[in-house]
C-alpha cells in the first residue's frame, strides 16, 4: 500500500466506526504555552481531558503533524542514525471522548491491523499494565494472538500522564516483530529496532492529586497514537521508515541534487547525512508553514537548531552553498495532498530557509577549521573543552548540540557542564553593559543577533571608534586579535546591527593580504572576522578597505527599507508597524504587522509611491558625527514624528536619519545612500505571511532589480521548455489513444529583452510568465485526462490477453491459479486490470506483472471464496513473489501490490505462482 492509502485507509476504518475525522492542529501551539511544538494527537484535545473543554462529537480520528526535538520526547541524537526516530513525524490517532473503552478500543485496533491491513498475528505482541488484568482478558480474546504475545510491564513503560498531576491511566501498546524468524518477543520495550512499537492505546481513567493518590473519573477516555512512518514501513515491507515512500522521493532527491548514491546503510556517513537532512527538511518545512521563524529564543532557536545542524550534515554531502531550501518542494511533493498548508506556504518557507543558511554559511566552513584545530590534538575518548565549545557558539553561531556532534564523531565528550558557566558569565557580562552601545540600529534583527556575542579577548578590548559613516577606508591600531578575529581601534567596517548586515573587505597588515568575510559587534567592539586566520597581535598598523561595491547595494536597500516603511503605512494604514529587517547586498527583506494577504493592486501602490520619491532624488540627512547626535527626548521635541522601534535598545545619544522630514524620520544607526536617486528602481519581489498577523515583503533595488529581471527573462526560457515537453507528451498521447482529442493549442508569446531597468519592463516579464503558467496549467489538465483515456483503453484491450491466461491456468492447493506478464504505464492501470481479471476468473488467484519505469510492479488478487474457504492471502502471495525480484509488498486478503528491481528474474518469479499458493493452502 502506498503511504497515502494507509493514511486514508485508516481515517476511513474509524469513520466508519462512528468518528468525525478532523484535521491536524498546527505544530505550533495556540494557546499553550507549556508546549513548544505539539508533539502528540492529544494535544489538540488536552482541554477536553482536563474538563475545562468539550467538542461537538464523542469520537474522534486524525493524522496529526508532531515534532519531538526537545525536553522530555527527544529522538534528536538518534534520528539517521536508526531505522525508525524522527524529529517530525505524523502520529495516526483515534479517540473517545466519555464514549467506548478499552474493548472497543483494543477490538477495533486489532481488526485494523490483522484484518484490513493483513498484518500476521504472529508477528504481533500486546503489552498491559502490571495489574491491567481487564485490558489482558481483552487481548487474550482476539483472534489469532497467541496469549504468551501478551505481556505485562510497570508504570515506565505501560502508565500514562499528561503530567505531574491530572489525567492518567494504563496503556496498552502494539509491538511488531521484525526479526527475520520471528523469535522477537523477548526484545519488546528493550528499543530494538527489531521489535518495534506501533500504537498506543491510552485508557484515561483516573486523576492524580498533587499527593499521588489516585481517583477514578467520571467518565473514561481513550487516547490512541500510532506512528504513521512506521506502520508504513511495516506493511511496504521495509526495515526502516527511511525506506519507506514517505521518505524515499525526498532522500532520492537529496541524493540526485548533491550526486551520491543512497545504500541504505545505517553506518555510511554519506547516508546518514541524507536521512539527517530529510527528517530535518521535514521538520523546517511543517514548522516554518504554521508560523515558526527561525530566531534566538525558544522554539524559534530549536527551528535554528535544526536548521544549522542539517547545513553541517550537507557538509558530509559535499554542499557548501545553500541547498536545505531545495529540499521543501521535495517534501510539499510527498505530503502536500495531505496538508496543502506546505504547498500554500513552500516559496515563503524557501525563502526563511535560504537566508539562515546564508547567513550561517558565512561562518560554518571557518568553525569548522576551528572546531578541527582544536580537536585534533585530543585522543578519542578525551573531553573537547567548554572553551572550546563556547567559542564556537559565540562566535561561530554553533549550537551546543552541534559541537556535541562534532565531538562524537571523533569519539570525544564535552564539557556542558563548563559550558553552562560560560554562558552564565556572558549573560552577567551582557546585563551590566546593557545601554552602553552606540545609537540604535533602526530595526530589530530578525536574522541572528550576532551583535549580542561577547567574545573574549583575554582581557577585553577598549570601544571601537566607527569611521563609516564618512569613509570606507583608512589606517588604524590592532587592539585585539584572537586567530581569526581582529578588533581595530577604529575603523570603517560597519558590524551587523539593525538587520543591516556587516561589512565585508580586506585589511593590510605589512605585506599580507587579509580578507574579511563579516563584521559584527560586541558591546561597544566592532569585530572583524578574517577568512583565515592571521599570526600578528596588539599594536600593529591595519591599512582598512571596505567592499565599496557591496557597502553601496547593502546602503540602497537600508534607504529602501525607510522609504517603503512609510509606503506600506500610507497604503495600508498608521497602525502597520516594522517587526524586523535584514538589509543585504542582493535585496531587502521587511517584517511588519497585517493580518491578511496584500492584494497586487496595493503592493504596486506601495511600489509607486516608493519609485516616485526615488524620481524625485530626495536628499537623505543622516547624523554622522555622534556631536551631533540627540537625546531620544530631543529627538522626540524636533521630530514629532520619528520612528522608534520596539526590543530595540538605544544608547544615551541617538542617531536620525531623515527623508523629507514630513515623509520619512528615524532613529537608525545604519548606513544610507546621499539621495533616494541612488537607489535606481525598486520592485517588491515576493509577499508572504510569516506567523500569526505578521506579514514579509522582500524588494530589490539597483543591481539586485537588474539581476531581478535577469533571472525573470531565465525563467520565462525554463517555462518555454516544459510547456514544449508537455506538448509533445500531449501530441504523443493523441497518437495512442487514436483520436477523440484536440490537438493541443500551441500558444505563442514573445519573449522580453532587458532592455532599460523600468517597472514596464518587470510588468511585461511577470504577465509573460502568468500566460505561460496559465497555458501549461491547462495543458497539464487535458494531458492527465488523455492518460486517463489511454489507460482504459489499454485496460479494455487486455481483456482478450487475460483471456489467454486464464485458459492457460492451472490448478494448485485446490485453487485454480492464473498468472502472466502485461503491458502498462503505471500501478494504477495494472491494479485495473487485475479488477478486470477478477471480473473474469470467478474462483481463483491471480497475478500479473509489469515491468514499469525500469522496476517490477506486481499485482495479486484473490477472490472472496478463497479467502474464505481456504484463507488465503493477496499480501502474503504477492510478499512472497516480490522476494524472487529483490522487492516486497503487501495489503488486504483479496487485492495487494508489490515491486522489485530484478526485471529480468521476472518471468521466473511469475511462474512460481502456482508452487507458492500450493504451500498456503
Amino acid at each position: 500500500m502506498k503511504s497515502s492509502e494507509i493514511r486514508k485507509s485508516f481515517l476511513d476504518f474509524f469513520s466508519a466506526k462512528g468518528h468525525t475525522v478532523v484535521p491536524s492542529a498546527p505544530v505550533i501551539p495556540a494557546g499553550d504555552p507549556t508546549l513548544l511544538f505539539t508533539n502528540a494527537g492529544m494535544n489538540q484535545f488536552k482541554d477536553v481531558f482536563l474538563g475545562t473543554g468539550t467538542r461537538p462529537f464523542t469520537r474522534a480520528a486524525d493524522s496529526q503533524k508532531c515534532i519531538r526535538v526537545s525536553g522530555k520526547h527527544n529522538d534528536l541524537e538518534e534520528v539517521g542514525r536508526d531505522t525508525y526516530h524522527h524529529t517530525f513525524f505524523e502520529m495516526l490517532g483515534n479517540w473517545s471522548f466519555g464514549d467506548y473503552y478499552k474493548e472497543e478500543a483494543i477490538t477495533w485496533a486489532w481488526e485494523l491491523l490483522t484484518d484490513v491491513w493483513g498484518m500476521d498475528p504472529a508477528r504481533l505482541y500486546a503489552t498491559v499494565f502490571e495489574t491491567d488484568d481487564e485490558a489482558e482478558s481483552i487481548w487474550k480474546r482476539q483472534k489469532g494472538l497467541d496469549p504468551s504475545h501478551i505481556l505485562r510491564f510497570g508504570r515506565k513503560d505501560n502508565f500514562w500522564e499528561m503530567g505531574e498531576t491530572g489525567p492518567c491511566g494504563p496503556c496498552s501498546e502494539i509491538h511488531v516483530d521484525l526479526t527475520a524468524d520471528g523469535s522477537g518477543g523477548r526484545l519488546v520495550n528493550t528499543g530494538d529496532p527489531s521489535v518495534m512499537e506501533i500504537w498506543n492505546l491510552v485508557f484515561i481513567q483516573y486523576n492524580r492529586d498533587e499527593g499521588g493518590t489516585l481517583t477514578p473519573l467520571p467518565a473514561t477516555h481513550v487516547d490512541t497514537g500510532m506512528g504513521f512512518e512506521r506502520v508504513a514501513a511495516v506493511l511496504q515491507g521495509k526495515t526502516s521508515n527511511y525506506d519507506s515512500d514517505v521518505f524515499m522521493p525526498v532522500i532520492s532527491g537529496i541524493a540526485s541534487l548533491a550526486g551520491v548514491k543512497y545504500t541504505g546503510s545505517l553506518s555510511a556517513p554519506a547516508d546518514i547525512a541524507m536521512r539527517v537532512v530529510a527528517d530535518h527538511a521535514r521538520m523546517l518545512t511543517f514548522s516554518i508553514t504554521d508560523g515558526g521563524v527561525p530566531s534566538n529564543e525558544g522554539r524559534g532557536y530549536v527551528i535554528r537548531r535544526i536548521l544549522r545542524r542539517a547545513s553541517r550534515f550537507g557538509r558530509t554531502l559535499g554542499f557548501s552553498e545553500p541547498f536545505l531550501h531545495s529540499v521543501v518542494p521535495m517534501v510539499a511533493d510527498v505530503l502536500g495532498g495531505q496538508y496543502p498548508e506546505i504547498v500554500a506556504g513552500r516559496s515563503g518557507c524557501e525563502k526563511i530557509i535560504r537566508a539562515e543558511e546564508e547567513s550561517f554559511n558565512q561562518t560554518l566552513d571557518r568553525g569548522l577549521e576551528i572546531f578541527e584545530d582544536a580537536a585534533s590534538g585530543l585522543s578519542p575518548g578525551a573531553v573537547f573543552p567548554a572553551d572550546g565549545a563556547f567559542r564556537l557558539y559565540d562566535t561561530f553561531g554553533f549550537p551546543l548540540d552541534l559541537t556535541r556532534l562534532l565531538a562524537a564523531e571523533r569519539g570525544l565528550g564535552l564539557d556542558e557542564a563548563g559550558f553552562g558557566t560560560l554562558m552564565e558569565r556572558q549573560r552577567e557580562m551582557s546585563r551590566a553593559g546593557r545601554g552602553t552601545g552606540p545609537a540604535g540600529g533602526g530595526a530589530t534583527d530578525s536574522v541572528d543577533s550576532a551583535s549580542a556575542r561577547t567574545l573574549d579577548f583575554g582581557g577585553g578590548a577598549p570601544p571601537s571608534v566607527f569611521t563609516g559613516y564618512t569613509a570606507t577606508s583608512g589606517s588604524s591600531e590592532v587592539v585585539a586579535a584572537d586567530r581569526n578575529a581582529v578588533v581595530l581601534a577604529e575603523t570603517p567596517f560597519y558590524a551587523e546591527s539593525g538587520g543591516q548586515q556587516g561589512d565585508s573587505g580586506v585589511l593590510l597588515i605589512g605585506n599580507t593580504r587579509l580578507e574579511v568575510v563579516d563584521t559584527q559587534k560586541s558591546g561597544g567592539i566592532i569585530v572583524h572576522l578574517l577568512k583565515k586566520p592571521a599570526g600578528f597581535g596588539p599594536g600593529e598598523r591595519a591599512v582598512t578597505e571596505v567592499d565599496v561595491v557591496r557597502r553601496r547595494d547593502i546602503t540602497r536597500n537600508h534607504t529602501a527599507t525607510h522609504i517603503v516603511h512609510e509606503a506600506l503605512r500610507m497604503v495600508l494604514g498608521n497602525q502597520l508597524h516594522q517587526q524586523g529587517s535584514l538589509v543585504a547586498a542582493d535585496r531587502l527583506r521587511f517584517d511588519f504587522n497585517h493580518n491578511e494577504k496584500i492584494s497586487a493592486d496595493r503592493l504596486r501602490a506601495v511600489e509607486d509611491i516608493v519609485n516616485e520619491k526615488i524620481s524625485l532624488g530626495i536628499r537623505v540627512n543622516a547624523l554622522n558625527d555622534p556631536a551631533d547626535w540627540l537625546t531620544i527626548a530631543e529627538a522626540k521635541r524636533r521630530y514629532p514624528n520619528v520612528k522608534m522601534f520596539f526590543g530595540e535598545k538605544y544608547g544615551e545619544r541617538v542617531r536620525i536619519v531623515e527623508i523629507d522630514p514630513a515623509f520619512s524620520v528615524e532613529l537608525c544607526g545604519g548606513t544610507h545612500t546621499a539621495s533616494t536617486s541612488d537607489l535606481g528602481c525598486f520592485k517588491i519581489v515576493t509577499e508572504t505571511g510569516i506567523s500569526s498577523g505578521v506579514r514579509r515583503i522582500e524588494a530589490v533595488t539597483g543591481d539586485g532589480f537588474r539581476a531581478y529581471l535577469e533571472s525573470l527573462i531565465g525563467e520565462t526560457g525554463e517555462l518555454d521548455a516544459r510547456l514544449e515537453e508537455l506538448l509533445a507528451e500531449h501530441d504523443r498521447l493523441v497518437r495512442e489513444v487514436g483520436g477523440g482529442a484536440a490537438p493541443a493549442v500551441r500558444p505563442v508569446f514573445e519573449r522580453p529583452r532587458l532592455g532599460e531597468l523600468t517597472m514596464a519592463s518587470a510588468d511585461a516579464l511577470g504577465e509573460a510568465m502568468s500566460g505561460r503558467r496559465g497555458a501549461i496549467e491547462e495543458l497539464g489538465r487535458a494531458t492527465q485526462s488523455l492518460k486517463r483515456e489511454l489507460s482504459r483503453k489499454r485496460v479494455g484491450e487486455a481483456g482478450s490477453v487475460l483471456d489467454g491466461f486464464i485458459s492457460e491456468g492451472s490448478v494448485a492447493g485446490g485453487a485454480k491459479v492464473v498468472a502472466g506478464i502485461v503491458e502498462s504505464s503505471d500501478m494504477e492501470e495494472l491494479k485495473n486490470m487485475g479488477d478486470r481479471l477478477r471480473e473474469k476468473i470467478g474462483s481463483g488467484v491471480g497475478v500479473l506483472g509489469a515491468v514499469i519505469g525500469g522496476k517490477v510492479a506486481l499485482v495479486c488478487i484473490v477472490t472472496d471464496d478463497l479467502v474464505k474457504k481456504k484463507k488465503l492471502s493477496a499480501g502474503k502471495i504477492v510478499g512472497e513473489i516480490a522476494k524472487l525480484v529483490g522487492g516486497g509488498g503487501g495489503g488486504r486478503p483479496q487485492m495487494a501490490t508489490a515491486g522489485g528491481k530484478d526485471t529480468a528474474g521476472l518471468p521466473a518469479a511469475i511462474s512460481k505462482t502456482g508452487d507458492i499458493v500450493a504451500g498456503m493452502t
